[in-house]
């Protein structure tokens, strides 16, 4: 499809019969190739037909293909005569990214890395299917649901200052636990604390640079640092409340007489009761995930406590931001109207981001009281041989993008691809060599998640920078990896 150059940054894809709205994609000139031949300009395109989109279809620089909605799309629909559609949302719903903070430098490492490694390999369970230390009743489940992080907390796993600097404190207000199945209440009965495969992990990384000293001082950041990144969702649960609602959405698009140009964009007005069911669904599935990666930093605490014999105030590790990068919120958001003087009116929406992450500024009453003056942390993971980054949320794109931002590398090689191409044994000899440890349950996830096959996360992350919907603040490299 043509793409029509704006900028250095942005790329026009001019409205076509069908689509209610223009396409925005965020990319550099090298980056296009790439993405026409993935053709995911055709999946931003068939986001343009949902009924009630506002503004334009939207795709971050992290691009590739997904079902329905393409991976990196943002969209917002008008909450009074638009529609929620699952694909806008993803299958492991509140896959997102926490970040640690500690005291520690480097050198607090030396001689003490493959042992952190390792302790944090036996203590968090990880892997596809594995099962986690919490078994739980469905009754429990269902609590976890309502509750989100708070559950974790109440029960001992972590504290409530984990909680302040959580996208919604962990705890996804519209949960409701009844609107989920009983088949996803028991996948998720043995899950909870636990990594999952694919491309999650924990990362244990140093601090390579500083961009904007000033916001990284509020945040606690500072170069030469310890941090600690992990990067996990839902997992069955999640994916199974989405698999429900794809079905039950299907049927609710043809009820509803939607036309769509592709059946993975299944939908429903949003004040549908279809609509309303799903999107409590969606938010206790988001609120497992919240709980899952609370449960997760307990026990990164307990094993580095173990490992280096500090205790907690000498170790320091708090909870930076954790933020989702698959999920649905109504928010409120200036959207333009010529009809009216001011020339915009503030109006209720349903923001779809779907590999993409909040980036709210400064002021924004979502961003924790002690972040409010420099704006909401943003976290972009890389690969497990490359750097990850934090960013702030900017004004930039609230105005532009609905407060949002890339949320990761981007895949440019199926898993398929990648596994023919790469020799996990060999994968984790040379990162050795780069002086990055690697633990995994099996050689073939290390290949899948080989570095060269994502997308330059330091080019992604540039355009975000350069176009201006997020800033960048701190660089990290990775010194340990745990994968499933």
């Amino acid at each position: 499809m043509e793409l029509k150059k704006i900028d250095n940054w942005h790329w026009l894809l001019p409205k076509t019969a069908g689509m209610r709205t223009e396409g925005l994609i965020y990319a550099s000139e090298k980056m296009i190739p790439h993405i026409q031949a993935d053709n995911t300009p055709a999946q931003v395109a068939n986001v343009a037909h949902l009924p009630g989109i506002v503004g334009k279809s939207l795709a971050m620089p992290d691009i590739h293909w997904g079902y329905g909605f393409p991976i990196g799309g943002v969209a917002g629909l008008d909450y009074d005569n638009g529609v929620i559609s699952p694909g806008g949302i993803g299958y492991d719903i509140n896959c997102g990214v926490r970040l640690l903070r500690t005291n520690l430098t480097k050198k607090d490492l030396e001689g003490k890395l493959p042992a952190l490694i390792s302790a944090l390999f036996a203590n968090i369970p990880s892997g596809v299917g594995s099962t986690g230390k919490i078994n739980i009743s469905k009754q429990e489940v269902m609590q976890v649901l309502n509750q989100g992080a708070k559950w974790a907390v109440s029960r001992g796993f972590g504290t409530t200052e984990d909680l302040l600097h959580t996208e919604e404190q962990g705890s996804f207000a519209a949960a409701d636990a009844t609107k989920v199945s009983q088949r996803a209440l028991e996948r998720g009965r043995e899950q909870l604390g636990t990594l999952g495969a694919g491309n999650h992990f924990l990362e244990i990384q140093v601090i390579e640079e500083i961009f904007d000293p000033k916001i990284a001082d509020v945040f606690g950041l500072f170069k030469d640092q310890i941090t600690i990144l992990i990067h996990t969702g839902s997992r069955g649960l999640g994916y199974q409340v989405c698999d429900d609602y794809l079905r039950t959405l299907g049927e609710a698009t043809r009820k509803y007489g939607i036309s769509l140009p592709d059946r993975q964009l299944a939908c429903a007005p949003i004040t549908s009761p279809e609509g309303q069911n799903y999107f409590a669904a969606m938010a206790a599935a988001a609120n497992y995930a919240w709980t899952n990666r609370q449960a997760i930093t307990h026990w990164t605490r307990e094993s580095l406590m173990k490992v280096l014999g500090r205790g907690p105030k000498e170790l320091g590790l708090e909870v930076v931001y954790d933020v989702a990068h698959n999920i649905g919120k109504i928010e409120e958001h200036l959207v333009a109207d010529a009809s009216i003087p001011q020339g915009f009116q503030r109006r209720k929406l349903v923001i779809h981001r779907k590999g993409a992450t909040r980036a709210f500024p400064a002021g924004n009453p979502a961003v924790p009281e002690d972040y409010r003056s420099v704006g909401q942390p943003v976290l972009i993971p890389g690969t497990m041989g490359t750097s990850s980054y934090v960013l702030v949320g900017t004004e930039q794109a609230m105005k532009e993008t609905w407060g949002s931002t890339c949320h990761g590398a981007g895949r440019t090689m199926s898993r398929t691809k990648a596994l023919h191409g790469t020799n996990g044994r060999e994968l984790a000899e040379q990162l050795k060599n780069q002086g990055i440890i690697v633990q995994a349950q099996e050689w073939k996830t290390l290949a899948e998640e080989a570095p060269n096959a994502y997308k330059d996360v330091n080019l992604v992350v540039e355009v975000c920078h350069q176009a201006g919907i997020s800033k960048k603040v701190a660089k990290m490299r990775p010194l340990g990896v745990i994968k499933g």
